[in-house]
């Protein structure tokens, strides 16, 4: 990759190794131990001591012998909790996460959805965005997807949404993708939340009453967005060039086109941040931890990406 520094030099990031229970340690470690990754920054493991001790051993079934579910969930919560302290002290430049178990964490006494919502409430922020990034896809171009709304029952989703949710999280999108991608004009895209953009109100009624509103709010800002684009759209054109970021009105209908056009290389990025923050795109492969087989690309795509957006943020310019 480019020569990237922070003030002169490489940049420190804090790599969390998720639950223990999980591959993230292993995918850590083969990501860290890539020459193209090695040589970016500087890194700094953060997770079960047992695991430190010999990062070159990273088996899960080894640490659960004498741990439970709760144990592995509460000490992912803090890793999550210390690389954050790290990072507002100003001791590392970016934070990438390895995966956790959500029934794990939340029965370890962590009272978060997932990692974006404890981020930004441990920053203090008061509003972050999870955006999934792709710089390069199996359609070919990027992709990048944000998720409006993340972790909750499709049936919440309606009630959740509001013209000023969508015009927080384009605008915030739009501001990365111009100066942490350096894209001069970036364009976003709206996805629609009923099919074919409701039909003029056939199935619903959420584009006229939530989505105009705020694309209307966003170009008085200067934000160049479009839509409502019908979601069976919408993900290609973007992969074609046409958009720099679709924001999906929720979870599934974003991580599904997004999945499918990106397994394996995507980087789930949490924007509004004081500091960037990275994770791979998939979850803990429970099932397959220690056998040797997990694939590390999106670890190391995850990382590469943080070392970079750590560069820019911290750098004149």
């Amino acid at each position: 990759m480019p020569d990237v520094s922070v003030d002169g030099r490489k940049p420190r990031i804090a790599v969390t190794l998720g639950d223990p229970r999980g591959i993230g340690p292993e995918v850590a470690e083969a990501a860290l131990a890539d020459p193209e990754v090695a040589g970016a920054a500087s890194f700094v493991r953060v997770g079960p001591e047992s695991l430190l001790r010999s990062p070159g051993d990273v088996s899960a079934g080894r640490w659960t012998a004498h741990e439970g579910e709760a144990a592995a969930g509460r000490i992912a919560g803090e890793a999550i909790r210390l690389a954050v302290e790290m990072a507002m002290r100003g001791e590392v430049d970016a934070i990438v996460t390895a995966p956790i178990d959500k029934h794990a964490f939340h029965l370890g006494g962590w009272d978060y959805p997932g990692h974006t919502e404890m981020l930004g409430d441990l920053a203090g922020v008061p509003q972050v965005v999870m955006m999934m990034a792709a710089e390069r896809t199996a359609l070919g171009g990027p992709l990048r997807v944000v998720l409006a709304t993340t972790h909750m029952a499709l049936r919440d989703v309606p009630a959740a949404l509001s013209a000023e949710l969508l015009v927080g999280q384009a605008e915030m999108t739009w501001r990365a993708l111009r100066d942490s991608w350096a894209i001069p004009s970036p364009r976003v895209a709206l996805c629609a939340v009923n099919p074919h953009a409701g039909d003029g109100g056939l199935f619903g009624d959420e584009e006229a009453r939530i989505v105009a509103p705020a694309l209307e709010e966003l170009r008085r800002r200067g934000v160049d967005a479009a839509g409502p684009i019908p979601a069976d759209t919408v993900f290609t054109r973007a992969v074609r060039g046409e958009f720099d970021a679709v924001i999906a009105p929720y979870h599934d209908v974003g991580m599904a086109a997004f999945k499918t056009a990106a397994f394996g290389s995507g980087v789930n990025v949490t924007l509004g941040l004081p500091f960037p923050r990275t994770s791979p795109d998939h979850g803990t492969a429970i099932g397959i931890a220690g056998k040797g087989i997990a694939d590390a690309g999106s670890m190391k795509e995850a990382t590469l990406l943080a070392v970079r957006l750590a560069a820019r943020m911290r750098s004149p310019g």
